[in-house]
């Protein structure tokens, strides 16, 4: 089910953190989505991702209308959940919620899925940061909006996604990424012009005074996870993180 999980305590252990990112093993796909696709816009069967998102549910312990999905657009929208969405689910690129209880959920294959969190102060987020949204900001976007919330100390989950080496593009977006985040501009496997979105968005949230903690792992590289750009035809796995409270038990 999960790729990679990490439970984060709050110092009085009242409070704690759970953030996921899952991996393609025991889901209901087939074909081309074989395993746990949770995307519900790329072609699969409806019923297989909901029984694969139902699944997740159950793994984090919450009933299915507690996981809350994004309508994600590549743009830089960020929307607060305050508990699960009345009708569909918005148009945006990050959630943050103060709310315990709520799963956030991105979803990639190969886009960065941020995952952001402050425990003391009872804060998280969630970010779908492909590379047009690293460019266009919305990682400064969703710190910022965390902190709106009341997050202080805010640390970054960065997962994975596709690396550098295997991210070929044309030499105009590579001077594009250089001038937002230098530390992007990097060179394919074949030694053609390449990004590193992934490296644009820790260099980002450096800037913002965020703690950052890495989840290794190419898309394109592990059949574990989809990949857009290996694939092309394929599912989406998920970046998860839900703020839990002794009293919301």
């Amino acid at each position: 089910m999960f790729y990679w999980r990490s439970t984060i305590p709050a110092a009085d252990a009242r409070r704690w953190v759970d953030v996921a990112f899952t991996g393609r093993s025991a889901g209901r796909g087939e074909g081309p989505y074989a395993g746990l696709n949770l995307g519900g816009q790329v072609g699969d069967d409806v019923a297989a991702v909901e029984r694969n998102r139902a699944a997740l549910a159950a793994s984090l312990d919450l009933t299915r209308e507690r996981l809350v999905f994004l309508n994600q657009v590549h743009g830089t929208d960020v929307v607060a959940a305050h508990g699960p969405w009345q009708g569909p689910p918005p148009e945006a690129d990050a959630v943050v919620s103060s709310a315990p209880g709520l799963a956030l959920v991105v979803l990639v294959a190969d886009c960065v899925p941020v995952l952001l969190h402050d425990v003391q102060a009872g804060v998280v987020g969630a970010v779908h940061a492909g590379r047009p949204g690293m460019l266009a900001g919305i990682v400064a976007r969703a710190v910022e909006a965390m902190r709106t919330l009341g997050a202080d100390r805010v640390t970054a989950v960065v997962g994975p996604s596709v690396c550098g080496r295997c991210y070929e593009v044309p030499g105009d977006m590579v001077h594009q990424a250089a001038s937002v985040a230098p530390s992007s501009v990097t060179t394919s496997w074949s030694g053609t012009p390449a990004i590193d979105v992934a490296a644009g968005v820790v260099e980002q949230l450096t800037r913002l005074d965020v703690t950052v903690e890495r989840v290794d792992g190419c898309t394109r590289e592990s059949e574990e996870l989809y990949s857009y750009r290996r694939d092309h035809t394929t599912g989406r796995f998920a970046g998860v993180v839900v703020l839990r409270d002794q009293a919301d038990r």
